[in-house]
């Protein structure tokens, strides 16, 4: 239930606040005052279209606030946008116009989409406007007021698992469509992987390879260079006295030890040389192992040639070197796995399919059996209320034809209508005038009240077109209406007015240069002179007075 609206900046309203509660709400004022201002400013409030003309002249933005009281699922679906209710009781929301034209909407404090505020308050408020009855010609809509009656058991399971036959065969037309491209990408992979196998690289071998070529290609300049750092160590077999590294390293060790027994103190550094020495001896060993191994072999140095051609001939095609091809397999493996299963993959969806086919005509059936049901009992309920509204030959009926299975089961739902005794019933879109539209959807909604317990309804000009009599037929049903929730109806008739709860005035001021409107809550006196007014074009006579307290004393007896 909405529990305040204000408006600020709106049109020709510059800041008004209207505290509203349960019930039903008037909402008054002479033509051109500004009552759709507050209409639109409720709709902005659920997600309907920002404009920039709705932003006050000489202003840069247009703000509209609503404060609700809601229930535990509207609360858990504001936490999961982001936003809190306020001191954990209420929820704020917020519509915001630039007068650029970009809108910003806030819910619970967090900035989210208009869609989103659009579908959190669908649950809890709906508008009836103009827009309204042109939707009430769709059999869409047709449909969902005939669901809210009839509430069929089936429905909910028929949507979950039409979607997910929908998905299925979504799925099932991707794969059947890419059967000849899977095929032909399993071969190219099924080559790469054999070509790869065949020649079974190892991780790293690339790299060693190209070492060992390295040293075999240049065994003999390297043994050289070898040779010459183990005659530099060591000293050359064919000239002992020749100076080595090892030989000095003896001379320095034995002038060092002799310096360590007359001079206790340089011990540390004879020590350190014993250690030098037995790394260099160890050094002068390694070092000609090393050389030792330098041999030219030319078988090998072939072998290894041969060996990094066949790695080679895999790098042109899979990787830059054996890690990525390794890596390009691995995928492979995966992929190839991926296009084999596909064939059973589409095998369980073709049963899957066929169960939901079984499972979605059976639930259409019943959904359809529901429906018609229902629809007779909706017809006669709605054809009682209209005959209340002023309209004693009318008749309604939603025809449930079969169709082709959609989301809402396998039955186009038409609302036909006649007016008139000799009519021919219609498509109530074709048939119907604005006013019968109008009492047509007051009607069922009078009807479906008890479906929709707790709910917000506002009705804009729901009695365009009507007289008096019927004026008062309209507010009582509005009442009856409002009884279980929340009705706010912006009205032009007097005798609708009267049933109110609460009761708004919407009047004008200018300046000369700028129009302002004022809402004003009217208390009981102040009530009858607006009714005066409404009826009579003044407020301020005797009889329309009078008449007018008549009026509110007969509306609040019932």
């Amino acid at each position: 239930m909405l529990t305040e609206l204000r408006l600020k900046s709106l049109g020709v309203v510059e800041d008004a606040t209207l505290p509203l509660g349960p019930g039903l709400t008037a909402l008054t004022g002479e033509t051109g005052a500004g009552k759709t201002m507050i209409v639109a400013g409720l709709g902005l409030l659920l997600g309907a279209r920002a404009d920039a003309s709705l932003v006050r002249k000489g202003q840069d933005k247009a703000v509209v606030q609503g404060r609700w009281e809601v229930d535990d699922a509207i609360a858990e679906a504001v936490e999961d946008l982001g936003g809190d209710l306020d001191d954990g009781v209420e929820l704020v929301t917020l519509r915001q116009i630039s007068a650029q034209g970009r809108s910003r909407a806030l819910v619970g404090g967090a900035q989210v989409p208009v869609s989103a505020v659009a579908s959190l308050l669908d649950e809890i408020a709906t508008i009836h406007g103009q827009s309204e009855q042109t939707r009430l010609s769709t059999p869409e809509r047709q449909r969902e007021l005939l669901d809210t009656f009839a509430a069929p058991a089936a429905l909910n399971d028929y949507r979950r698992d039409f979607a997910e036959h929908r998905h299925i065969t979504e799925e099932l037309a991707r794969l059947e469509t890419e059967a000849l491209s899977r095929t032909r990408e399993a071969e190219v992979l099924r080559f790469g992987l054999d070509e790869i196998a065949a020649v079974n690289p190892q991780k790293g071998e690339d790299e060693a390879l190209a070492a060992e070529a390295v040293r075999l290609a240049d065994a003999d300049d390297l043994k050289a260079l070898a040779v010459s750092a183990q005659v530099a160590l060591s000293g050359a077999e064919e000239d002992l006295d020749a100076p080595s590294v090892l030989g000095l390293a003896g001379s320095t060790r034995k002038a060092l030890d002799s310096l360590a027994e007359r001079d206790p103190s340089a011990s540390e550094l004879a020590r350190r040389l014993t250690e030098v020495n037995y790394l260099l001896v160890d050094l002068a060993q390694d070092v000609a192992s090393h050389a030792a191994d330098l041999v030219a072999d030319p078988l090998r140095l072939a072998t290894v040639a041969d060996r990094r051609g066949e790695l080679a001939t895999l790098t042109r095609k899979y990787g830059n070197n054996v890690a990525e091809v390794l890596e390009w397999a691995r995928q492979a493996t995966e992929r190839l796995a991926e296009l084999e299963g596909a064939d059973e993959r589409i095998e369980e969806l073709r049963e899957r399919a066929a169960i939901l086919e079984e499972a979605l005509e059976t639930a259409a059936s019943a959904i359809t059996r529901d429906r018609r049901e229902a629809a007779g009992r909706l017809a006669e309920l709605a054809a009682t209320e209209l005959k209340a509204l002023a309209m004693p030959h009318a008749r309604l009926e939603f025809a449930v034809t079969q169709a082709s299975p959609g989301p809402h089961g396998a039955d186009r739902i038409e609302l036909v209508f006649a007016a008139n005794p000799g009519s021919a019933p219609g498509p109530l879109g074709r048939v119907a005038s604005g006013g019968e539209l109008s009492r047509v959807r007051l009607a069922l909604e009078v009807v479906l009240a008890g479906k929709s317990a707790g709910r917000t309804f506002v009705f804009d000009e729901v009695d365009a077109g009507v007289g008096g009599a019927v004026g008062l037929e309209i507010g009582r049903r509005l009442k009856r209406l409002a009884a279980g929730g929340q009705v706010i109806v912006v009205t032009h008739l007097a005798q609708v007015a009267a049933f109110a709860d609460q009761h708004f005035v919407i009047a004008k001021s200018s300046d000369g240069q700028v129009t302002t409107s004022d809402v004003t809550l009217l208390d009981e006196q102040e009530r009858a002179a607006e009714l005066a007014r409404m009826m009579s074009g003044s407020g301020e006579s005797d009889a329309g007075l009078r008449h007018a307290e008549e009026l509110l004393k007969s509306a609040q007896n019932g």
